[in-house]
């Protein structure tokens, strides 16, 4: 089980026939969920920044099979069966929403499993994919929004995403991480 380099997973997100937009996606996901990591790390929380930018370079590897919920999935099937770390395929399966519980799972057609970020890798790399649509940053009242509009407004994803800014947030002593806006987002 290994992790590949950056280069090597945007190549290999290449190679399994990603669009160039979503590598795209990729390579700036992968900036912010490292930023964010390193955040922590400055405070003194245990995380592994490497394993961050890696697996949120790789995060959407299933969508060069499909663009719906399963890309998730499949993404880490793919990350397994060409012999990545099994953490890097779990980050990828969990990055979905805000993560999708068992019982959710199973109504939407995913196994039966738990998908939801546990550990902080996994927590970051969701987060940070929730604020990057496309190549550009966006505010977490329009991740809410989105998720409303397209999940229904009590749906519990919402809750989840506005927990997990909760976290982050907190971990990274800054309640201005969900902001594209220079001048809100920087360190206290």
């Amino acid at each position: 089980m290994t992790h590949p380099t950056r280069t090597d997973a945007i190549r290999f997100l290449s190679k399994i026939g990603c669009p160039k937009s979503v590598i795209d996606h990729c390579i700036v996901v992968s900036n912010l969920a490292a930023a964010i990591a390193k955040a922590c790390e400055r405070r003194g929380i245990p995380v592994n920044v490497k394993l961050v930018e890696i697996a949120s370079l790789l995060h959407d590897a299933g969508r060069s099979v499909t663009h719906d919920v399963r890309h998730g999935v499949l993404g880490g099937a793919l990350a397994r069966a060409n012999g990545f770390d099994d953490r890097i395929a779990r980050i990828i399966e969990t990055h979905v929403g805000a993560g999708i519980p068992e019982e959710e799972a199973e109504v939407i057609g995913l196994p039966k499993r738990d998908f939801m970020p546990e550990t902080i890798e996994e927590k970051i790399v969701a987060y940070a994919d929730k604020l990057i649509k496309g190549r550009k940053r966006i505010e977490v009242d329009e991740v809410l929004e989105e998720f409303s509009k397209m999940l229904g407004a009590d749906h519990p994803a919402l809750n989840r995403f506005r927990n997990l800014h909760r976290e982050i947030s907190t971990l990274t002593d800054s309640d201005q991480l969900g902001s594209s806006d220079p001048r809100k987002a920087t360190e206290k």
